[in-house]
């Protein structure tokens, strides 16, 4: 066997290997630069799986495995001055080319699918992340004295209960509204789109329903509703479920409220007529998926440590940690893992400079209980604090509390 493919059981190689670059070979911007975009994106893409923190960590991960630089990435020796340049200066279009790929490549992968049970299908949930920005370095994202921002306009798939990906993202500054974001990201599509109170408006329904788009949409009480026809309550929570006009000449939608556990009113508008008001419930809840997802990559993907501070870079940086959690989730599927995705990432990290004969082997072992549960204890009377001989400590006895 050839050293090649010795090191190409290494499981971040087999990793890399999935990105789709086979458009990336011989391009213009190549000329003349010893380190070829191909090489450039499977850096970064490796920094976001392996959570490289800053440029030095990269320069001190490449030089401990020189096989990995050699033989997968093609490239002997770089500068994170080198990577800080190349970011910076790579076309968004050429990740936002790689990412549709990617997104390609799961659609396939989930094409059997049939989304949230109990009727309820596809779902694709639109919202927005912001990501915050040094005020001194970044004055470009200016939305206030104290506040520089960039955010990440996101559509999300939800395909089943416990698989989601992102099949649309759109940057902008942090000063571009969710309402003005509703051309671009919401668009034609089987699922039904889950939206929360920052895009909605009489125009933007209307359009939506030109479109043929299935919406349910969480309504502020500033939208003057005409009720047309009133429907009979079939769950507790449901306060109100009527036909109802916004806008005269426009097609009825249907206007469902309701309260959660804490006494929350939410006022929904849908234009699916054919689910029961509790089905129309459970979608709009299902929205709490895509704030999960906000949350999982500004965690795991370090999205909140921006690596530029120009605008291109930190597009490109979204582009890269998303098409990063797409390979994880293509792994994930194919191996068949009924972990949860953040269970998956963190065995990924764990047995990355690993073979992946020994990353499937984890994945099939069951985890052994030596535990027996929680046993009743009898309480144990409280035990004086050892302090040491070392600190300086200074007790105090509380005052008694006058009856």
């Amino acid at each position: 066997m050839s050293k090649k493919s010795i090191n190409r059981e290494m499981l971040i190689c087999q990793c890399l290997s999935l990105l789709p670059l086979e458009d990336f070979n011989y391009l213009p911007i190549d000329y003349g630069k010893k380190l070829s975009t191909k090489s450039l994106i499977k850096i970064f893409v490796a920094a976001q799986l392996d959570q490289w923190s800053s440029y030095r960590h990269m320069e001190e991960k490449l030089e401990a495995y020189p096989k990995l630089c050699r033989e997968e990435l093609g490239i002997t020796r770089i500068s994170g001055s080198q990577l800080s340049r190349r970011i910076n200066d790579l076309p968004t279009e050429l990740l936002q080319k790689l990412f549709v790929k990617i997104v390609m490549k799961l659609k396939q992968l989930t094409d059997g699918m049939q989304g949230l049970p109990n009727g309820l299908g596809y779902l694709r949930i639109i919202d927005s992340t912001e990501i915050r920005l040094p005020r001194n370095l970044c004055n470009w994202g200016y939305i206030s004295k104290d506040h520089c921002a960039v955010k990440m306009h996101t559509s999300l798939v939800v395909v089943s209960s416990d698989i989601a990906f992102p099949d649309k993202i759109v940057p902008s500054t942090g000063n571009f509204s969710d309402y003005e974001s509703s051309d671009v990201i919401v668009e034609e599509s089987d699922a039904t789109q889950i939206m929360d109170r920052g895009y909605p408006s009489k125009e933007n329904i209307a359009s939506w329903q030109k479109k043929d788009i299935k919406f349910v949409v969480r309504i502020s009480k500033s939208l003057r509703l005409g009720i047309l026809e009133e429907y009979t309550s079939t769950h507790p929570a449901v306060i109100q479920d009527a036909k109802v006009c916004y806008q005269v000449g426009e097609e009825p939608v249907r206007y469902i409220e309701f309260v959660d556990e804490k006494q929350r009113t939410y006022r929904i508008l849908t234009n699916r007529f054919d689910l029961t008001a509790e089905q129309i419930m459970e979608m709009y809840r299902a929205r709490w998926t895509i704030e999960l997802f906000f949350k999982w990559i500004k965690q795991h993907l370090r999205l909140t440590k921006i690596w530029s501070t120009k605008p291109q870079g930190i597009w490109n940086q979204m582009f890269l940690a998303l098409i990063a959690y797409g390979l994880s989730l293509i792994l994930k599927i194919q191996t068949g893992s009924n972990k949860t995705p953040w269970e998956f990432f963190r065995l990924l990290q764990t047995y990355l400079y690993k073979t992946v004969g020994s990353f499937k082997k984890t994945l099939k072992s069951k985890k052994k209980r030596n535990s027996k549960g929680r046993q009743k204890v009898p309480p144990k009377p409280k035990e004086k604090p050892y302090f040491g001989n070392v600190a300086i400590v200074k007790t105090e006895k509380r005052p008694k509390k006058h009856k």
